[in-house]
Parts: C-alpha cells; structure tokens; sequence
C-alpha cells in the first residue's frame, strides 16, 4: 500500500486532502502541520508520495524542507500550494516535482493530480521489481528483505538455514554487483532507499 505524508500548515486543508486521498486510492496516510512534525514523519514513515504545501508558516518553506529531504529520501512529490509566480514555479521546479497543484483545490482537481503520480509510481515499480529480479538471484532477493527488516547477518542465517559466513558472502556479492562500499552501512541505505521495489 502506498504510504503518503501530507505536509501541510492549514489543519483543514489537510484534512480534506486526506479525506479525499483515502476515498479515491488504497493508501496510508500522515499529516504533519509543522516542519519539525514533517521531519519526524519523513524519518519514521519512509513515505512513497509527499504532498507538501510552500508556505508553511515556519523556519524554512516547503521549497527547502523537499530539498533537505531529497538527500536523504526517495519519494514522489505532489506541490500543492497556491503560489503561481514564475519565480517561485522555477524553484520548485529544481526539486523535481511530479506535480504542481494550485490552491484552492478541489477533490476533481486533486483525483486527477494524485492519479498520474500514483500511475506512473506502480509502472516503475514493477518495472524495478523485474529488474532486481533479474539482477539477484532468489537468495540474494531474500537477504536484500530481510535486510530491509533490519535483521542482523547471524538473524539472516538462521532464518535461511546457512552459516554467517555463507551471509557474509553474499552481502559481498550483491554490494558488487550494485558497486557499493561495504562500510558505513551503505547496503543498508540502498535497501532504505528502495525498499518499495522489494514487495
């Protein structure tokens, strides 16, 4: 199920875009009326979609906070704002946007928005989903979810009925074939990163 945070100031405005999410898709959803709300869901949700208004009324705008988030997560992103000069367009538009709503929004306006993202998202996912299937072999695949469920390599063993050194191995192969390092975690990250794409 698609997990999206709404990142919005105006209480109201949240919950109406809420409403209308849970009524049109099969998603999970999470408001955060603040910057720092916003950082705590980020952190804790792992978001696949963030909606996220500009003017947030707080310590950066919502410009900044996707920029800052965008380093450190990977996600969709729906603005939904009512600004409509060109020079705040252009740098929302540097954070990638997958699409730029205009307040006042309505549940037609928001439907059709929110749709092409969540089209576009289930593609590419079962494009990614073939693609890792054909990069990793079934054990691989196995220790790549575990690892997503934060389970250590000796907890990967025993799950699989193979020695830690057998794991050992077989993290080496897979942060070859996706040219990582093996220190500071960097599997770990990558799994974060894309552990929509592993079912």
């Amino acid at each position: 199920m698609i997990r999206v945070l709404i990142i919005e100031d105006e209480i109201i405005i949240a919950r109406f875009i809420e409403l209308q999410l849970r009524k049109a898709f099969q998603c999970n959803t999470r408001i955060a009326i603040s910057v720092n709300e916003a950082r705590e869901a980020m952190a804790e949700m792992q978001p696949h979609l963030v909606l996220c208004d500009i003017n947030l009324c707080d310590e950066v705008s919502g410009i900044e906070l996707v920029t800052e988030f965008k380093s450190n997560y990977v996600f969709e992103l729906i603005y939904i704002t009512s600004y409509q000069n060109r020079s705040i367009i252009e740098q929302a538009s540097a954070t990638n946007p997958a699409n730029y709503i205009i307040k006042p929004v309505d549940e037609a306006q928001l439907f059709a928005g929110v749709q092409l993202v969540i089209t576009k998202m289930e593609q590419t996912k079962a494009g990614e989903r073939v693609s890792l299937a054909e990069q990793f072999n079934n054990t691989e695949l196995m220790i790549l979810q575990l690892i997503r469920d934060q389970k250590t390599t000796k907890e990967i063993a025993q799950e699989l009925h193979l020695s830690p050194y057998t794991i050992k191995n077989h993290r080496h192969n897979i942060c070859r074939k996706l040219d990582l390092e093996e220190g500071n975690n960097a599997l770990l990250k990558w799994v974060m990163q894309h552990q929509q794409q592993l079912g």
